[in-house]
Order: structure tokens, then sequence, then C-alpha cells
């Protein structure tokens, strides 16, 4: 799919969230959104997936079957687990064992009959990723979908990206936690001042800058400059 001179605010009079986004996207790969807290990443993957209309641009060619995993998942809805996912079952037209077949990969089958404003925030997280895998989709679209999740399935997360890159699904994900960045083949975008820069073919210039920080801080400020795009080297400890 590809997206052609993109553009998006909120409102007529509002800022440019996104500005002049060309870019394309293969299927089988996986890009990872990068970029500070309020930058526009939420926005960009949302007009990927098609829950937000550019104000100026097209997407083109954007497969049929798209799966979006948002940042929080909104729990504040009447129904269980199971009912939940059965009724996105039944909208997404797959079987109904499907629910049973995502619950036990992702490891919350104990979870099929509490009500989802019952549940924390990382087994909330768990059911906006299974409603968004259930239908097999060409495109999918994840965001932040390691904050909260427990140690095993923030490890086996990965994996099951990969798994559905090779198997030709277009991935595209945020990720602050950092549990994708050694996935091989990764491409990379930043999202910066309302501008996309595509950084998978080095195209940008870089510059080499040291900082020294407080060594009680180093571990944050590394996850800060990660997060928004950067990349860091620490000297052997």
């Amino acid at each position: 799919m590809r997206l052609e001179n993109v553009a998006f605010r909120y409102r007529r009079r509002d800022p440019w969230v996104l500005r002049d986004v060309t870019l394309a996207l293969s299927p089988g790969s996986v890009t990872e959104v990068t970029g500070h807290n309020g930058a526009g990443k939420s926005t960009l993957l949302r007009v990927i997936a098609g829950l937000r209309r550019p104000r100026a641009g097209a997407v083109k060619e954007r497969p049929a079957r798209v799966g979006y995993a948002p940042e929080r998942f909104p729990v504040d809805q009447p129904f269980s687990v199971r009912g939940y996912l059965g009724h996105m079952a039944a909208i997404r037209r797959v079987p109904e064992d499907t629910v049973t077949a995502w619950s036990k990969r992702l490891r919350f089958d104990h979870l099929l009959d509490v009500r989802l404003s019952e549940l924390s925030k990382g087994s909330a997280q768990k059911i906006g990723l299974a409603q968004a895998l259930m239908g097999d989709p060409k495109l999918l679209v994840l965001d932040e979908p390691f904050a909260g999740l427990d140690a095993v399935t923030r490890d086996e997360l990965p994996a099951l990206i990969s798994e559905l890159a090779a198997g030709g699904t277009t991935v595209v994900v945020s990720d602050h936690q950092r549990c994708i960045e050694s996935l091989p083949g990764i491409d990379r975008l930043r999202v910066a001042d309302a501008l996309v820069t595509h950084l998978a073919g080095e195209t940008a210039a870089w510059t080499l800058l040291e900082v020294e920080v407080p060594g009680d801080e180093a571990d944050t400020v590394e996850t800060k400059l990660r997060a928004d795009g950067y990349r860091v080297r620490r000297p052997e400890r």
C-alpha cells in the first residue's frame, strides 16, 4: 500500500499533525514508527489503518483485511471477554473457535468469562491484540502493543510479528518498549514536527553527538532517546 502526499489535521484551522507524507509499505514488511510523545505517531497509525481519512493526499492499495490494536483498549464496554471477542469474530466472519485459539496463544483463556471492565491493563492489551489478529489481517497496525504485557507474552510477540510478516502480512508498529528493535530487516519511520522521515535506507544524514549524563539517569535518558527515534551507543561497562 502507498501513502501519497498525505496530510492530516483534526480541524480546519488546527495545525497540521502530518504533512506531505509519502511512503510505500510492502507485503511482508515490518515497519517501526518512532518519534517523541505528541509527534503524531498514533495519528499516522490510524491513517494507515483507515480509521482517519487524510485531509489531503491519498492512501492507495490498502489491503481489505486490516487489524488495528490501539494503545489503550477501551474496556468500558458491557461485555465479557468471550462475549466481546465472539461478537468481533461474527463481524469478521471467522469461526468461533478462533477466539479459543487466540486466547490460548496469548495466554488469557482463563479470563474469557471476566468482564472487560475488570481487566488489568496488560490483560486488556491482550484482548486488543486478539481482536486485531483474529481476522487474518493482511495489514496489521499495532500502537504500543508491548505496554503492560506480562514478560512471557512480551517476549513471544516479536516472533509472532515475524511469523505474520513471513506469511505476507504488512506490519506497522510503534514500540517505546524497544522489544522489536532487534528484528532483522525492520524499516523505521520517524515522526517529528508533522513530517515523516524514512530511516530504513540510511538516507538521512546522522551526526555523532556525545552526551554525558549522571550514571543513575543513563537508562532513563537512553530509553527516551530511543523512543524519539535516535540511535544510542553506550561504551562497554
